[in-house]
């Protein structure tokens, strides 16, 4: 037993060396760096809710034909009764056959505008800009994943090129382009012939807007049929997806109106009038704020309420969207962010000019380091959180408070002026 005290005399003189060091670096560091600071930022505080629901749009579901299918409007495109929704073909021959024809008009309408042209300096430099911005555009859209217009993209940097190459590019004379232009309506005209048989158009029934998701709720959930829901049978729909429709084209969206049902916290949908105008935050697709109209407050069941809100904006940005879960926004704040341990209160004296009477009155604001100096900002506390506020300034001019200010969390003996770096 003995021979173990000197030991454990060694580990605790080695423990209690390090803890000095550790102390005195510690110290040392403090007096260096004496005050901690922020960054000040702009800041919006909401009061509001997550609403989980569904989008529901009145759609006439467009059942797929049998051949080769070419669907050839955009997600989201307008399209008008009786106008062309996709092409079906017979077979690929008849499918290679519509590409050239395609080719074709192309090629019809660049001579024509070519045989127009002017042939000057600007002109050229015109089609050169056009090809730049055809080209500029299909970039952005495959760097964003936008594919909506990819095919309309393509076309129009090919046809940028060829213009420029018909007008300016190849030593054509006028005779030359007019020569091309009868051989290329020669040729549509006989092909025109040949695939009119094999190939079949397909038209809208009504006006609408296209989609093409087909998710299996469109037969479920109309705007009529969402009244009849209770917050259990919404949260079954939501909790259970239908899945696609893989035998059908797409489907036209026929209601200049959307809706999204949702359930709601009961204390929540108790704010809420039926009429009145509610502000709701989407994600995804749509991405942006939008303020819709209470239509419906229907049930409650086990805390949780069911809400219908209605818009007429955005129709065509809303059409991949189904399951949602929004932000109800009630009230927000919007001001600059600080901690709490930030804000001061300082107390001052006031000479009334006229009677020279001294008053004491307390200023709330913040320390912030400015040339190296504590310079005192008066604010207005806005809202707060858990561990902050929301602040406007008090006053004009310079000595103001910005987003991008540092200002001082931790630090004693602060005063306005106060020289905090030599």
């Amino acid at each position: 037993m003995k021979d173990g005290k000197p030991l454990t005399t060694f580990v605790i003189l080695s423990f209690a060396a390090f803890l000095a060091i550790y102390l005195s670096a510690h110290f040392f560091n403090s007096l260096e760096e004496p005050y901690q600071t922020t960054r000040v930022y702009s800041y919006t505080a909401n009061d509001s809710v997550l609403a989980e629901g569904l989008v529901v749009r009145d759609a006439l579901v467009l059942p797929a034909p049998s051949g080769i299918l070419e669907v050839t409007r955009a997600e989201g495109e307008k399209v008008g009764k009786g106008q062309q929704i996709a092409l079906v073909y017979r077979d690929s021959q008849a499918q290679a056959s519509q590409a050239q024809i395609e080719e074709l008009e192309m090629d019809i309408t660049l001579l024509e505008e070519a045989i127009s042209q002017s042939g000057d300096l600007e002109s050229a430099a015109r089609l050169d800009e056009d090809i730049l911005q055809a080209v500029v555009d299909l970039r952005s859209s495959y760097a964003q994943r936008d594919y909506s217009q990819l095919r309309e993209q393509v076309v129009g940097v090919k046809s940028s090129v060829l213009k420029r190459g018909y007008t300016y590019g190849e030593g054509l004379t006028s005779a030359d382009l007019s020569a091309r232009l009868r051989q290329a309506k020669d040729e549509l005209a006989v092909l025109t012939r040949q695939s009119a048989q094999a190939t079949t158009r397909i038209t809208a029934p009504v006006p609408g807007v296209f989609s093409n998701l087909v998710d299996g709720y469109e037969s479920l959930l109309t705007p009529k049929s969402i009244l009849q829901l209770t917050p259990t049978s919404l949260q079954e729909l939501i909790d259970k997806p239908v899945g696609e429709d893989i035998s059908s084209m797409g489907k036209l969206i026929t209601s200049d109106t959307w809706y999204f049902a949702a359930n709601l916290p009961q204390e929540a949908a108790e704010r809420l009038r039926e009429g009145d105008r509610a502000s709701l935050r989407f994600t995804g697709d749509l991405n942006r704020d939008v303020t819709m109209t209470v239509e419906q407050l229907g049930t409650t069941e086990d805390g949780k309420t069911l809400a219908i809100f209605s818009s007429n904006r955005y129709l065509t940005s809303t059409t991949l969207l189904r399951s949602q879960t929004a932000e109800l926004i009630f009230e927000s704040w919007s001001g600059l962010r600080i901690p709490k341990e930030a804000l001061h209160l300082v107390d001052e004296e006031q000479t009334d000019e006229e009677t020279g009477q001294v008053s004491r009155i307390r200023r709330m604001g913040v320390y912030a380091l400015v040339n190296g100096r504590a310079e005192f900002h008066e604010l207005s506390i806005i809202t707060e959180g858990t561990d902050y506020y929301v602040v406007r300034p008090v006053g004009s001019g310079k000595k103001i408070l910005r987003a991008g200010d540092d200002i001082i969390i931790a630090g004693a003996g602060l005063q306005d002026g106060l020289l905090l770096e030599g």
